[in-house]
């Protein structure tokens, strides 16, 4: 909404500073700040009004250390991560933007979602929360939606360079040329990138398309189930992750601000021609909102790191896997979840991997036995005698390190 204020006054009046709310940058900064403000001084009522409401963890005894610690410390923070998210961009974003929409569309759908588990959990008295089957179905409704968007409106579309032969022709007719003159015109498209290969970009109609050439029509399946897997995935593995003090947040914190160098690079015309990569109009205000989500969450950690104020719940961890999940999609960077998701992965395989040994080896022989101490694998290193807060840190420094192989995908094909 300031963005439309300054945008008016500017042009109206010629008001001096006004037309800083035109760059990108100016408001991704801005919007990170106010976020930060929002969820450290904000969040400290959010704490002290979810402690009124004796919305408290109930603790399951593991035997983990430190864990009865825990017993009574306020839940559903993840409030706190969608307030402080969604109001700067409300005020900074263009709202007519069809990313804009998605990403606000994916909040409140996955925090709704969270809220419904959380609220079951503390004021039901039942345990198990939602259940699984509504939690999974309303996870494939959002992939519904994103993958039937993302498809078919039209403000969806890329830009993808000329062939070499072209660019070499018009760079001999006309020398110095570059930026948009050197790109295609825009187009519709369900092309995505593939890292590390030289030529990284796939065709999602390819899957069907070698069966018969008149399959393409129906594109938009594969593209529709290719968005409900990774939101899917992705939301269950922020989920699976939020075990200890401060895992998810610093860890989303990390994935979701490589995803803004690359929404930036992808959406700036003279960096994805530098950088030959595929150009997406219109994506540079998926930057605005990750600038949003990183301040939420960093102020978010100021409460959630050890020994915890608040936790996040269910509220917050389905909510930032849904969004890191659009956002990867939007951009065209979902083939780079497994790397620059890695830690959400490995939580993920460590429980597959633990109930499926157990139950093989328990028809096998009779008993059931495991691969981890515990599952999700942070629990296996708690259960190792890790003190939680060395877990949480060497875990982050494992992230910052796959977030730099994801940036390295730019150049190394």
């Amino acid at each position: 909404m300031l963005y439309y204020l300054f945008e008016y006054l500017e042009q109206q009046f010629q008001l001096p500073g006004a037309s800083l709310f035109g760059f990108i940058t100016f408001r991704a900064a801005v919007a990170m700040i106010l976020s930060l403000l929002i969820s450290t001084i904000y969040g400290k009522r959010i704490i002290g009004f979810l402690q009124r409401q004796q919305v408290g963890e109930t603790i399951r005894d593991l035997g983990l250390e430190g864990q009865v610690e825990k017993a009574g410390t306020p839940t559903m923070g993840g409030v706190i991560i969608i307030l402080a998210t969604l109001i700067p961009v409300f005020l900074l974003a263009k709202l007519e933007n069809i990313y804009i929409i998605l990403l606000i569309v994916t909040t409140l759908w996955m925090g709704a979602i969270g809220f419904l588990d959380d609220y079951i959990k503390k004021f039901k008295n039942d345990k198990e929360g939602l259940k699984g089957k509504f939690k999974v179905l309303g996870q494939v409704g959002l992939g519904i939606i994103v993958g039937a968007t993302l498809f078919f409106n039209n403000d969806v579309t890329i830009k993808e360079k000329l062939p070499i032969q072209q660019q070499n022709e018009l760079r001999a007719a006309n020398p110095g040329v570059q930026g948009a003159k050197l790109f295609k015109p825009e187009e519709k498209s369900t092309k995505t990138t593939i890292p590390f290969l030289k030529d990284n970009e796939f065709d999602y109609s390819d899957l069907i398309t070698w069966i018969s050439p008149s399959l393409e029509k129906y594109a938009w399946v594969v593209f529709i189930l290719v968005s409900i897997f990774i939101i899917t995935a992705v939301s269950n593995g922020a989920n699976l992750t939020d075990g200890i003090d401060g895992l998810a947040a610093g860890t989303s914190a990390i994935i979701v601000l490589t995803l803004g160098i690359f929404a930036w690079v992808s959406s700036n015309i003279v960096f994805s021609d530098y950088l030959d990569i595929m150009y997406i109009p219109r994506a540079e205000e998926i930057t605005i909102y990750i600038a949003a989500f990183v301040g939420a969450l960093i102020g978010f950690l100021w409460y959630n790191t050890y020994p915890a104020q608040v936790f996040m719940g269910d509220t917050g961890s389905l909510t930032i896997g849904g969004i890191i999940a659009v956002i990867a999609i939007a951009i065209r960077k979902e083939w780079l979840i497994p790397v620059l998701c890695g830690i959400f992965l490995a939580e993920n395989l460590s429980v597959v991997l633990q109930v499926s040994y157990f139950k093989y080896t328990r028809k096998k022989y009779g008993e059931g036995r495991r691969i981890f101490k515990m599952s999700p694998l942070h629990h296996h290193y708690q259960k190792s005698g890790y003190h939680e807060s060395k877990i949480v840190t060497r875990f982050w420094i494992v992230g910052i390190l796959l977030a730099i192989i994801t940036m390295v995908t730019l150049k190394i094909r």
